[in-house]
């Protein structure tokens, strides 16, 4: 096998920036390897409107070092009390990519998320007719609903009934962790569309917490079992245009993450390219790591690929710092509990 791998430039279909100095320290981090990315929009207060979209992209450009290159593609925050006209002047303006669904309490800074759905349909309804993909944290939010058993569940009374209702919607499922998930997602023609992590192809429920609990490797949605993992594998390597890479990489300072009630989150931008190469050639898929990473995200968003390439190199293990320093304190590098052969060169 060869040792040397060249790919278009790879894109995040979902990305934590954050704000203020984490996004000073975290964005080179990606834009380092990334040409575009999907950016989440749940700031405290959120990216609601279009206005808001327009001066969190200043802002995000305003940080970016000036011998690096990457366009951020903005989103906005689904409240039920989101005007259908600003979405539409929005996208069509093209400051917007997307419009993000988080149920309220899913995860981190969600409460201002949708509660009930009715309330949004008008929203939904017109992002059908332009063509606007609604990205969906897909977890059911009720108490008496299993950790596990969130993603499975609002699939089946949330998500499916939103698509029924609503032809011609296209939808992201952001970040999908189970094998009802994959299932789901590949069975729902072209306009619905899935991403998968970095670190839900590499970690299960055990490496949260066996022998002691391992705050960060905790993200939302949480980790699953084995099989679920393995299903995540096989879809991302399968070369089915479906599915595509979204990191979710998201970035808390450590007194967050080791704290009584720590954040949920991993951050992956450093190393993302090389894991997912390591993933790759172990499950005999090199070939079709382009394809998750660069092809499938630029298909489904009706977006260009990118014209650079990147070149990427097998040898000794590359070492990665353990953290990032920001000016909020430090963050940790997401490690892979695995040596990692394949270098961005």
């Amino acid at each position: 096998m060869s040792d040397t791998l060249t790919l278009r430039r790879p894109d995040d279909w979902h990305l934590h920036l954050r704000d203020g100095a984490m996004l000073a320290g975290v964005l080179p981090e990606t834009a380092r390897h990334f040409a575009r990315a999907i950016i989440m929009p749940n700031l405290v207060p959120p990216v609601v409107r279009g206005s808001d979209a327009a001066a969190y992209r200043e802002r995000i450009l305003a940080a970016l070092p000036d011998d690096m290159s990457f366009e951020p593609l903005m989103t906005l925050y689904l409240t039920e009390d989101t005007d259908p006209d600003d979405v539409a002047a929005s996208h069509a303006s093209g400051l917007i990519k997307a419009i993000k669904l988080y149920p309220a309490g899913a995860t981190t800074n969600s409460a201002s998320g949708v509660r009930n759905f009715d309330h949004v349909r008008p929203v939904l309804e017109r992002m059908a007719d332009i063509g606007l993909p609604l990205c969906v944290h897909g977890e059911v939010t009720d108490s008496d609903i299993d950790i596990f058993d969130r993603e499975a569940v609002f699939i089946d009374r949330i998500l499916d009934p939103i698509r029924r209702k609503t032809p011609g919607l296209r939808v992201v499922m952001e970040h999908i962790t189970t094998q009802e998930g994959v299932a789901y997602a590949g069975s729902g023609g072209d306009d619905l569309g899935a991403t998968i992590t970095t670190h839900h192809l590499v970690i299960n429920r055990n490496d949260i917490l066996v022998g002691g609990i391992k705050p960060h490797y905790y993200c939302l949605p949480v980790a699953k079992r084995e099989e679920h993992r393995l299903a995540l594998r096989a879809a991302a390597t399968s070369g089915d245009p479906t599915y595509f890479l979204g990191t979710d990489s998201a970035p808390h300072v450590d007194a967050l993450k080791e704290h009584a009630c720590g954040c949920a989150g991993c951050f992956t931008a450093t190393n993302t390219m090389s894991i997912l190469a390591e993933v790759f050639e172990q499950d005999g898929a090199l070939d079709k790591l382009e394809r998750f990473a660069s092809l499938h995200g630029p298909r489904f968003y009706g977006l260009p690929v990118n014209d650079e390439t990147m070149v990427l190199t097998k040898g000794d293990p590359v070492v990665y710092p353990e953290k990032l320093d920001t000016g909020d304190g430090p963050v940790t590098v997401f490690d892979p509990k695995m040596p990692l052969h394949w270098r961005v060169s």
